[in-house]
Order: structure tokens, then sequence, then C-alpha cells
């Protein structure tokens, strides 16, 4: 099994030049403010405080870089998040918008979506952008320590309709309990093993 722990923190990028030309696979994050992006990697990553992780919504405001070895990890900015001004988020619409334009350097995107609640506007909008634009992803459901056995599969199947894809498209995961890393870490074995 691929070994993904030992990832460094890299380096953020505000703007398009500053964004990193890859030389090896890499994976986008993205989600809704709060959707647990930065609580997924350092569950890959099996560090606490890899990335930093906040009760507040909308801290990230970068693309930050995650070395993980054979592949590299961006953390992109959440979407949706209400309470910031409409500067802020034109701002961050305009980072998302100029990362995906290098479509060529993202082997693969994970779309995060709290498996409590059914995917909003905005997620449905990235999944139709993901799409038109032929960019590979998968779906995250996280938090998925807050619902019975039962319920998480109920819940997985019902946010896989709701995105118009199959249940094996969308992995539950828990940063709290560590499950579903090692689903996590199959796909990523499988993104690195078509990009070769």
């Amino acid at each position: 099994m691929l070994r993904v722990d030992g990832a460094t923190f890299i380096t953020s990028a505000a703007r398009r030049e500053q964004f990193l030309s890859p030389d090896r696979p890499m994976i986008a994050v993205c989600g809704k403010s709060n959707s647990g992006k930065s609580t997924l990697i350092n569950l890959l990553a099996r560090r606490k405080n890899l990335a930093k992780t906040s009760a507040s919504p909308g801290r990230t405001r970068l693309v930050n870089y995650f070395d993980f070895g054979e592949f590299l990890l961006a953390d992109l900015p959440g979407y949706g998040y209400a309470a910031v001004s409409k500067e802020e988020k034109e701002r961050w619409g305009r980072t998302l918008d100029a990362f995906f334009e290098r479509k060529g350097d993202i082997a693969h995107v994970f779309l995060l979506s709290d498996i409590r609640r059914d995917p909003s506007a905005d997620d449905l909008q990235m999944v139709a952008f993901l799409n038109y634009h032929i960019i590979p992803f998968s779906v995250i459901a996280t938090k998925c320590d807050k619902l019975s056995r039962m319920q998480r599969r109920e819940r997985t199947r019902h946010i896989a309709n709701a995105f118009g894809l199959g249940e094996g498209n969308v992995i539950a995961v828990s940063g709290l309990t560590g499950e579903g890393r090692e689903e996590l870490v199959s796909a990523i074995e499988a993104v690195l093993s078509r990009s070769e």
C-alpha cells in the first residue's frame, strides 16, 4: 500500500503566477467552507496540525501546497461561505478559476461534502464544472463519525444520487476516527497508476 505519511507543507499561493508547476501528480482538495478539507489532509498525513483547522469557516484563503512524496496535494479556498465580503468572495472565485484553468496540472480532485448535509447549489455547480472540463474527481463525504453505520450507507447513496454519481465514487471518511483512510489511499493509488 502507498505510504502517505511524512508529508510536509511547501508553500501558499495567492495569485496565478505563484501556482506551482507540479513535477508529479497533483490532487486538489476543494469544497464548501468548513467541509473538513484541513482535517482530511491531516488524516491522510497522520498529523494533527499539518494543515491548520479552524472552527470558523472561511479560513483557507490561499492555495496551500503539501508534499506527500509520490504526489502533491493542493488545498483550495472553500467556497459558499456567506459571512465574508462580496469582494473577498470574488477574490476566492478568481483564485479557483485561475487554478482550474491549468487543468493539465491536476491529476484528480477530491470534492468534500459533509455527509449530514445535502449537496449545496455551489457543490452541484462545482461538479458540473469538473464534468464540463473533464477533470476526474471523487466525492469525499466527511464527518461520517456523526452517523450510525446504517445512516452512513443511506447518506452515501443519497449524496451519490444527488451528484449523479455511482456509490463507488463517494468515500465516507472521519478525521476523528480515521475511518475511510484506507479507501482514500486506495483512490490515490489508482490516480497515481493512471498518471504513470
